[in-house]
């Protein structure tokens, strides 16, 4: 690849990080109402999606910050399912309060997966890092398969 566009992935990732670091760096509140929940999970739902996308090309620092992003975004997500919020556009199933303790101990596993993303990241061990990415996107699809229609 030539530097010129080795150059313009490099700084379309640094964009894409900075862009998707929004959600998870601004302070957390629960959603006041079903409508709120539901915009709220489809953002962090769409940063995550970005960052487990563009997380294989990071290294070193940027790296360790996207995993960071994931690691917190993570811990909200059980509060932005309260019950009765599949309103709208929400593609959320009753399975998700009918097995909250399933629900949960996917998000944790998919949490535990960043840090370990993040902990690799920093020591610069780019097979655990890459494994950790594929646990965290295991997460990902375990969970829209068992609590997401379509």
């Amino acid at each position: 690849m030539p530097i010129r566009n080795a150059s313009a992935v490099a700084l379309a990732g640094l964009l894409t990080i900075g862009a998707l670091t929004a959600f998870a760096q601004e302070a957390f509140a629960p959603p006041s109402t079903p409508e709120e929940a539901v915009e709220m999970r489809q953002a962090l739902m769409r940063e995550d999606g970005g960052i487990v996308r563009s997380s294989g090309r990071l290294t070193g620092a940027e790296a360790v910050a996207a995993m960071e992003t994931l690691e917190t975004n993570y811990s909200h997500i059980p509060d932005l399912f309260p019950e009765n919020s599949i309103v709208g556009d929400s593609k959320a199933l009753p399975a998700i309060w009918e097995n909250w303790d399933a629900f949960v101990a996917i998000v944790d596993k998919g949490r535990q997966a960043a840090a370990d993303a993040r902990a690799a990241a920093e020591a610069g061990d780019t097979a655990t890092y890459a494994a950790s990415l594929r646990a965290v996107g295991g997460t990902c699809g375990e969970c829209h398969q068992q609590f997401r229609a379509e």
